[in-house]
């Protein structure tokens, strides 16, 4: 029960129950099986795969073989979702810090393929610049013919 409740990874708990199956393989053993059973539906797996279906299982053996299948699923999913929480809180950060750098950072490569150079003048208004100005300059690119053109006033 220890080694399944400090299990960091749902690899590790396959593994116990894996060796659970071959400690408790005795008839006299079902009790215990079936108490296992209960609990790792019941309280461990929701808490560690919160929103994943667990189909109706009765006995560790198919519990094994259930969570063998769905193992690696599960880990995509949580990798999956940690990106996009991620990415989210990185999107979240930089517009409550009022530094939009991803957009920053895309200018700044547009206007080197465009014009080759970036001038310190128009670098440092791309790096201070808030993200409606960067919109407005990145959409003002498409057609400059200079950088002046870009950077123009009004926005």
């Amino acid at each position: 029960m220890f080694r399944l409740e400090n299990s960091r990874k749902p690899e590790d708990i396959e593994r116990v129950v894996a060796r659970l199956i071959e400690w408790l393989a005795d008839h006299e053993q079902f009790a215990l099986r079936r108490a296992f059973v209960v609990w790792l539906k019941r309280v461990l797996l929701p808490a560690r795969v919160p929103g994943g279906e667990l189909p109706p299982i009765n006995d560790l053996q198919e519990m094994h073989a259930m969570l063998a299948e769905r193992v690696k699923t599960w880990t995509e999913d949580w990798k999956q979702q940690g990106f996009e929480q991620g990415f989210e809180q990185g999107i979240e950060q930089g517009i409550e810090q009022g530094i939009p750098r991803g957009e920053a950072r895309l200018l700044r490569c547009q206007i080197l393929r465009r014009f080759g150079t970036i001038p310190d003048w128009a670098d440092r208004r791309r790096t201070g610049a808030s993200l409606t100005e960067l919109d407005t300059w990145g959409e003002r690119l498409l057609d400059a013919d200079t950088l002046d053109d870009v950077f123009r006033s009004p926005l």
